[in-house]
């Protein structure tokens, strides 16, 4: 797959070379977590270049872990799907995140702090089942961050599709959630509460008392959150 090369007949060795190189555990994530199309995946790993990110996907392409095809209802676009070698690695990333989630250290973590990606995990892992059945428009706000990254909207659609926009969509906001990016990032793994964050008051929600009430069950949160994180 690459020149690196370990020189082992060792089948982690092998599985190594093909699934360790700089970014592609990160991609697998994406490419598991349901993401097909080339800019939905740069969405998932915004700080890979979008020519690493075509490096990557041709070196899994070749090692028979990904596959094209045309996209649905576009068939002109491409789209990238797991292959049934691919679909095996989903144990393999579910167990990397789980053991990072325990055992890697929360303060370290919490340095690497991107909010399109939280965005991004956010809207693909959003329960839309306590959010009324029509569109529903909930916009995140922190200000902590410079004004070109400050504010997020999720759009819940009747049919339950989510959207997720950066720049204002013109509709009617239901919810409001002001937060700094730390604190948003530690509910969505998991390490605080809903309500910790408002007690404390550094969650501020404006919007309907049933929306406000059932955050915690319709944010969704990182498929890792209900590892328990043992290091400290």
């Amino acid at each position: 797959m690459t020149n690196a090369s370990y020189g082992q007949f060792c089948p982690v060795a092998m599985a190594a070379e093909v699934l360790c190189t700089r970014w592609t555990m990160v991609l697998l994530r994406e490419l598991v977590a349901g993401s097909t199309r080339f800019n939905e995946l740069r969405r998932g790993v915004p700080r890979m270049s979008p020519a690493l990110l075509s490096k990557r996907l041709r070196e899994l392409e070749q090692a028979g872990v990904v596959e094209r095809a045309p996209a649905p209802g576009a068939p002109d676009t491409v789209a990238y799907r797991l292959t049934p070698a691919g679909r095996d690695v989903l144990p393999v990333v579910e167990a990397i995140g789980m053991w990072g989630q325990k055992w890697v250290e929360t303060e370290p973590s919490l340095e690497n702090l991107d909010v399109e990606l939280l965005m991004w995990d956010m809207r693909r892992n959003l329960n839309t089942d306590p959010v009324p059945a029509v569109q529903t428009v909930i916009e995140f706000v922190y200000p902590d961050l410079p004004r070109s990254q400050s504010r997020w909207w999720l759009i819940v659609e009747p049919d339950r599709t989510v959207d997720l926009c950066h720049v204002d969509p013109g509709f009617d906001v239901d919810l409001y959630a002001t937060v700094d990016l730390r604190t948003m990032t530690e509910i969505w793994m998991g390490l605080r509460s809903v309500a910790n964050a408002v007690d404390r008051d550094v969650l501020v929600l404006v919007g309907p008392q049933a929306m406000i009430d059932t955050m915690q069950s319709w944010l969704g949160l990182s498929p890792f959150a209900a590892q328990k994180k043992l290091a400290s």
